[in-house]
């Protein structure tokens, strides 16, 4: 009998917690669209002058503004906080958006982020304060850019240039988080890690299953 409740446990167990944990694996995985499709950069410059596009790319999205010093230690945040943990990801991109006369402040900043991590995967595009309030506006995020035009919160954006979040059905009582507080590390550590997770994870998750359906034909 012993030997019996012993191999039921050994048995019963194991798939258990697989059927637990795949659920969980469903309901982490997706992480809600809470704007379907957002404007694109084609109005934007680049500061090295190279292309740089939402499409097929999963991009966390600022608005530094005109004042970039005042937004220092929010890039050095999410620099330590979320780009250094995930920049090896090749499908994974910053993009912080600014006003056409911040170029050289970028590029002070770029080249002290770039002391501390590999900044290949951040991109600083300028346009006019019109095409930036323009992007800004697509999100239909509750936020509003400032005089300067920035903000401190940053976005997550799909590859199908969805802005993704929380839309309060995760947990009870949740709050719906369109954007992410860059100042505070707590907002980062807490929330976005969590989430660029799952976004990064549904996206492996999706080249596995795509390999393995080409791999059986």
């Amino acid at each position: 009998m012993k030997k019996i409740l012993v191999l039921g446990i050994l048995f019963i167990l194991p798939l258990v917690a697989y059927l637990f944990f795949a659920s969980g694996v469903h309901n982490f995985a997706k992480l809600p669209i809470l704007t379907k499709s957002i404007g694109d950069l084609k109005s934007f410059e680049s500061l090295h002058a190279k292309e740089v596009s939402f499409d097929d790319k999963i991009t966390v999205l600022g608005f530094l503004g005109k004042d970039i010093y005042n937004k220092q230690g929010n890039a050095f945040n999410l620099n330590q906080k979320i780009y250094k943990k995930n920049h090896e990801f090749r499908d994974f991109q910053f993009v912080m958006v600014l006003p056409y006369g911040s170029e050289e402040e970028a590029k002070e900043l770029l080249d002290e982020l770039g002391n501390i991590a590999d900044v290949s995967g951040w991109n600083f595009l300028f346009g006019t304060p019109e095409s930036v309030n323009s992007l800004f506006k697509s999100l239909k995020a509750p936020h509003e850019l400032d005089a300067n035009l920035a903000t401190q919160y940053v976005y997550i954006i799909d590859k199908n240039k969805g802005l993704r979040g929380r839309d309060g059905t995760l947990k009870e009582g949740e709050e719906m988080v369109y954007g992410y507080d860059a100042s505070s590390v707590a907002d980062l550590s807490n929330v976005m890690v969590d989430d660029v997770k799952v976004v990064l994870a549904e996206y492996r998750l999706a080249l596995k299953k795509y390999k393995a359906d080409r791999k059986g034909k």
